[in-house]
Formats: C-alpha cells, structure tokens, sequence
C-alpha cells in the first residue's frame, strides 16, 4: 500500500477548504495574531535566535508564528500544495521560512543541518507507521542537548468513533487503519471525499521510541481540553479551550512532551 502518496492526496485535497475556514483564520493570521497554542508556548519559552525544525506543518501557520517569536525556522511537509501556499503565507506575512517538501522518513535525503529544537503538533504521528524511524529522524537533526517538543492530541480520544458512542479503534493499532472520510476536521460541509491511511501509536510507544534514541524526557502532560474544536461535539469550556461534552473532563484530549538530545560520548 503506497500510504504516503494516499496521504498527500488526502492533504492536497484539504488545503484549499482550510485556507478558507474559519478554522485557521488565515486573515487574522496575516494581521499578525499567532496560531501557537498555550501548551506549545509553554515549552518553547523564548526562542528568540534558536534554529527551529518543524515537521508535518500544513501551510506553514505554526512555522511563521514560531519566525515570528525569532527562531530561524525550517518546516516540513509531504502535500505539495502545502508547501506552495505556506511559501504565499509567509510572503503575505513578510516572515522568512525555509518551507520543504518531504515526508518526514526522506528528511535526511533533502536536508543536513542542526537544530537547536525539533517541533511537532497535534495531529501529526497518527500519519506515520513506524515511530521509531520517527525518532531516529528526530534525534538526527537535533544538536547536542538541543530539545524536542510535541504537543499532539491523546491516543485514548483516536479509540472512539467520530460520534463518541463506542469504542471502535485499538489503543495501539498493528495494522494500517484504511478509511475513507467525507469533508475535513476545519470544514465538514467541504465537498471532498479522500481515502487515508492511519496508525494509532500507544503513549508506551512514543516514549520507547524517544528514549531508544537516547532522547531523555524532562517533561509529560495530559490535558483534559483541547485548544481545538476539531472533534464532534465539543464545548468551549473556557476561552479556547475545548472538551467533547459527553465526557467533560474524564478523558484527556492533548499530551505534551519535552525530551533533550543528550551527547553522546565516542
């Protein structure tokens, strides 16, 4: 199964609906608000100079808000088109940010720098089969003690069907789960229907990965809210923050990893 080029489809087919939805308020961001959320801020602190790696980063919203704070910013994704509307946006924006196009496995053939962060967030390794080839991409780009971050949302919330009525999805998932899905998370009236192709990765399977590749981990969160409306039936609980409103706060939606390249002696 060619899962990638499934995937770039699937992502191609998205990017237009989202540039308009309300989702991702594309002229406010121009103006200038930040689409960066409070756990992310929380771990980034001031990265004012920092070299920033950010993987699978759509077009580009959280790659320009992370230049704008002063990083050197370099952002990575598979959709093609993406990557041709996050290079508009950050034009628009009058941020420079060096956009590629890859997926995160082929990073190594397209790219040889360091990083001082390597940044990744919500919704992002539900696309990729093998965290620990994830992992050794992580570790390779990062300098010495520099840092990893991932905000991403809570592998218990991809066990539930799209209706939150049952459990429908293993927690940790062996085979490839195939659908096909009818509009996107940002515009459910969106006239697309697109095949995917997805895994669900246990919270076991991330931190093994991460530590297999001697990335010690300096901090893990749960959150019991979402800064997104991105799920069926959600609730604004507080000022951007969101639960599904059958479990209040019972079910965590979010997690938040900090984990530091430590050296490695020869």
């Amino acid at each position: 199964m060619d899962y990638i080029n499934i995937n770039k489809n699937s992502w191609n087919a998205k990017v237009d609906y989202h540039l308009k939805s309300d989702f991702y308020f594309v002229e406010e961001f121009i103006a200038g608000r930040t689409s960066l959320n409070e756990p992310e801020l929380k771990l980034l602190g001031d990265i004012k100079g920092k070299k920033i790696l950010h993987l699978q980063c759509h077009f580009g919203q959280d790659s320009i808000s992370l230049a704008r704070m002063g990083a050197e910013v370099t952002a990575v994704d598979l959709s093609d088109k993406a990557i041709v509307e996050a290079r508009i946006l950050a034009e628009k924006c009058g941020v420079d940010v060096n956009f590629i196009e890859s997926n995160v496995y082929d990073l190594p053939n397209v790219l040889e720098e360091k990083f001082d962060i390597v940044f990744t967030s919500y919704g992002v390794i539900g696309w990729l089969p093998d965290l620990e080839k994830w992992a050794k991409i992580i570790q390779r780009f990062l300098k010495p003690n520099g840092e990893f971050i991932m905000v991403e949302f809570h592998p218990v919330i991809w066990m539930f069907d799209d209706d939150f009525t049952k459990v429908a999805y293993d927690y940790q998932s062996t085979e490839p789960i195939v659908e096909t899905y009818e509009g996107t998370y940002a515009d459910r009236e969106a006239n697309i229907s697109q095949e995917y192709v997805m895994w669900n990765h246990a919270l076991s399977e991330v931190f093994q990965s991460l530590i297999n590749q001697n990335l010690e981990i300096k901090h893990f969160l749960e959150y019991d809210w979402s800064p997104y409306a991105c799920f069926k039936h959600t609730v604004e609980v507080e000022k951007g923050k969101y639960r599904i409103s059958k479990f209040d706060k019972k079910v965590p939606l979010v997690f938040s990893i900090k984990a530091t390249n430590k050296e490695f002696s020869n």
